[in-house]
Parts: structure tokens; C-alpha cells; sequence
């Protein structure tokens, strides 16, 4: 391997101007790589013979789970990928690892896949956002003071809750969660509308992503006025293969 003298934020300006910022097919990707806190984010950079970035791996420690770091992976040649992710992974430990459906097929080369995951990615139509009011919705404070949730309680627990995954200056991924006993009543309707008002009061356009097969899901964000971009997110989990070492060529970055 070969490390890269610079550091992240070289990095990150070097993908930057290789990635789309405004596309919401790739804000989750815009995110980690350009957005999620430094100390927290290695960036790993492939070159094409010219020096131009033509791939990045970015492997980030989350608080959705402390064990397994979120993976995000884009590279122009699926052989690309491949480089990336020997470079960035380490053989025998689980990942997290979103990529868009052209690289998928890539994964399994270099992780024992568990579980696989096809979603699709709603934007908000902000002409077809009707807010509607629900006295039972409440804020509540989320894990720091740019993520807030809206709940629902019932009985003095939590029966409904919408909040924010991640969030960048263009974007934020919004997730719903309903009590199975709660459900039925338009509760994941009324937070959606509150989280996602909140948003647009702050000129970032809210994304909602849906499993393919979750047919309720679907409805929900049509109904709450988000629509389909056409665009699919595949989430695999799985356990990179243990492997003899190989040498391969890529760039490595990380912060200093």
C-alpha cells in the first residue's frame, strides 16, 4: 500500500470535485465522505493514470452501531471497487456497506455477505408537502443539537418517533419508526410531517430510502408528499474475507 501524504481534507476536496453534490442518488455518499466528523472518518482515493480521482472508499464509525463502521463505496469500474475495498477493509471484521447497484455485485469478491438490502430514494416535492398538525407530536432532543426527533408517546413510552440519519448542507436522511401496537392510527404520518417541516425551515431537502419490498413505507413517504428520484441504495452487511495479502494499487488517505 501506498499512503497518500495528504491529508483528509485534501482528500475531501479532491473528491469533491469528482462527485455530485447536488444529486440525492449520491448525498449519502456526499455525506460521509465530505461530511461526517474527521476524527471519526477514514477516506480512502483512487487515481486514474492522470491523477484524477476515479473512486473513493469512506469508512466511518457511527453511533447507528458502535461495532460495525458504515461503508460507502463509488468507483467508475467495478475493478475499481474491488481495489478500494481490499485497501480499506480489514479481513475478519464486519461492515456496514452502502453502494449503488452497478458495484453491488462487487461486494461479494471481498465480504461474506450476510444481509442485502435494495432501497429506493425518495426526495420531497416541497409543491406536494402538506403539513399536518398533530397536538400529540412532540419534540424531542436527539443524540446533538442539529438532530432533533419528533415522537409520539403513549402511555410514557415512545410510540412514534421521526428523526434525522445524517445530515449535510443540501441534504438530510430522515427515518420513521412505529410501535407495532401503534400502528394504524397515522402516527408515522404526523411525525414525518413534523420532522420533515422542520427541514425545510432550514432549506435542507429531506430524503426519505425505503426497502423495495416495504410496501408501507412506500405509502407513507408518497403520501407525506415525497417522491420517487428513480435512484436505488444497496446496504449490504456482512464480514470482510480473511485472505492472503495482496498488493494492489490505490491510494490510501486518511486524517492526520
Amino acid at each position: 500500500m501506498n499512503p497518500d501524504p495528504v491529508g483528509l481534507a485534501a482528500a475531501r476536496e479532491r473528491v469533491r470535485r469528482w462527485i455530485s453534490l447536488r444529486d440525492p442518488g449520491e448525498a449519502a455518499a456526499v455525506y460521509y465522505a465530505l461530511y461526517h466528523p474527521p476524527q471519526r472518518t477514514q477516506l480512502f482515493l483512487h487515481h486514474d493514470a492522470s491523477g484524477f480521482v476515479d473512486g473513493f472508499l469512506a469508512v466511518c464509525q457511527t453511533g447507528r452501531d458502535l461495532f460495525r463502521p458504515v461503508v460507502v463505496l463509488r468507483a467508475a469500474e467495478p475493478s475499481i471497487a474491488v481495489t478500494l475495498l481490499q485497501a480499506g477493509l480489514v479481513p475478519g471484521r464486519p461492515y456496514i456497506i452502502q453502494t449503488t447497484s452497478r458495484l453491488a455485485s462487487t461486494l461479494e469478491v471481498v465480504l461474506e455477505v450476510n444481509v442485502e438490502r435494495r432501497g429506493v430514494i425518495f426526495a420531497l416535492d416541497p409543491t406536494a408537502f402538506r403539513p399536518l398538525p398533530n397536538v400529540l407530536v412532540q419534540p424531542a432532543p436527539g443524540p446533538d443539537r442539529e438532530r432533533w426527533r419528533f415522537v409520539i408517546r403513549s402511555q410514557g413510552r415512545v410510540a412514534a418517533e421521526a428523526g434525522i440519519n445524517w445530515r449535510s448542507p443540501f441534504f438530510a436522511e430522515l427515518y420513521v419508526w412505529v410501535h407495532p401496537q401503534a400502528r394504524g392510527r397515522g402516527w408515522g404520518r404526523a411525525v414525518l410531517s413534523a420532522c420533515t417541516a422542520s427541514l425545510l425551515e432550514s432549506q435542507v431537502l429531506p430524503l426519505y430510502v425505503a426497502e423495495e419490498s416495504n410496501e408501507a413505507g412506500i405509502r407513507l413517504a408518497e403520501t407525506v408528499g415525497y417522491r420517487d428520484t428513480g435512484r436505488r441504495e444497496v446496504e449490504v452487511e456482512g464480514v470482510c474475507r480473511r485472505r492472503t495479502p495482496q498488493i494492489v494499487r490505490h491510494k490510501e488517505v486518511t486524517d492526520a
